[in-house]
């Protein structure tokens, strides 16, 4: 990784140190120039339109580029087959499952009362994040000697998964199935780990729990239905399982370790930030824009020295020096994302 990013610095540093030198070179002997031509300067003067027109004309193609991107960017197309849908639909199916478990009958007795009435407004994420002192009532419940067999915290992250939004505290009637999720609640997902409640409960410390979970209590259709569901989440990787602690211990795995994380970073690759390819030639667009054409206007509207005129041919030859040197870098790159 360290030999990739260097190996980027260099290719991209090299350019730009060849662009500085240059643009220095051009200014120290257009200045010698016109100090020892004293016609120079009118020719240079009768450069201003052809510069001007040149870095207009390019700062115009890149700006209706880089319009593009954002509205493209802004409406993504995401077609059916893509990883991202597949990760929304496996999501989906995930919490169905979680909202067939959560409605059972596998809990102590007292845990939903508990939960659902004496803290209804109180998250999972709450509790996890506790030590920020934003939520008295989560120190509440971790101060609260009631165990329950300690499978509260399982049923509170459970309904963390039925929710679109870390400001929910309670669950509908009918759980929503959005065509994306919120980056919010996905990130909420990931930081805590939703959902490898399932392995560790049922898979790491089932012989703890076991008498507390009694999972053979989910009526037989939820069962059955599950299953389906868990088959559409991953044909391959659930395909010989049956309804048991081993089953539901590896669907939690999965989805915590695959699923979220995929999700999330789809998330990463979609938002507002540009790309290097996009700050790439947004650089560009500014410096044609200042140097090859506001600065050369105001050379001739307010006959500024020609020290102006200098700096602004130099650094635009410079600038469509690294341009060149540095193009195909930043496209094959850009590609291969």
């Amino acid at each position: 990784m360290r030999k990739k990013t260097f190996h980027k610095e260099l290719i991209v540093s090299i350019p730009l140190l060849c662009s500085g030198l240059l643009c220095i070179g051009l200014i120290y002997l257009l200045w010698e120039k016109s100090d020892q031509i004293l016609s120079y300067n009118e020719q240079l003067s009768n450069l201003t339109t052809v510069l001007i027109g040149i870095s207009g004309f390019l700062a115009t193609i890149i700006m209706i580029y880089l319009a593009a991107v954002a509205v493209i960017q802004k409406k993504p197309k995401i077609t059916e087959n893509s990883d991202f849908r597949k990760a929304t639909q496996k999501m989906h199916d995930f919490r169905s499952i979680i909202e067939l478990l959560v409605q059972s009958k596998m809990w102590l007795p007292e845990v939903r009362e508990y939960i659902d009435e004496e803290f209804e407004d109180l998250s999972f994420f709450e509790v996890k994040e506790f030590y920020k002192g934003k939520s008295k009532l989560a120190i509440e419940f971790l101060q609260e000697n009631k165990s329950l067999a300690d499978t509260k915290n399982l049923y509170l992250e459970m309904k963390s998964l039925l929710m679109t939004s870390p400001k929910d505290k309670k669950i509908v009637a009918n759980i929503s199935f959005p065509k994306y999720y919120s980056k919010d609640i996905v990130e909420k997902w990931l930081e805590h780990k939703s959902g490898a409640g399932l392995w560790y409960y049922f898979g790491y410390k089932f012989g703890t729990y076991k008498d507390a979970l009694n999972i053979e209590a989910v009526y037989e259709r939820h069962q059955n239905k599950i299953m389906t569901l868990a088959n559409t989440i991953d044909s391959t990787i659930f395909e010989d399982s049956s309804f048991n602690e081993v089953f539901l211990s590896k669907l939690g795995e999965y989805m915590s370790k695959d699923v979220i994380p995929m999700l999330h970073n789809d998330q990463e690759t979609r938002k507002g930030s540009m790309s290097e390819l996009m700050q790439y030639f947004y650089c560009i667009f500014i410096m044609l824009t200042v140097f090859g054409v506001l600065f050369p206007l105001l050379y001739l509207l307010l006959n500024l020295p020609i020290l102006v005129l200098i700096v602004s041919i130099s650094l635009v030859v410079s600038c469509l020096f690294f341009l060149t040197t540095t193009f195909y870098y930043f496209l094959t790159s850009e590609l291969k994302k």
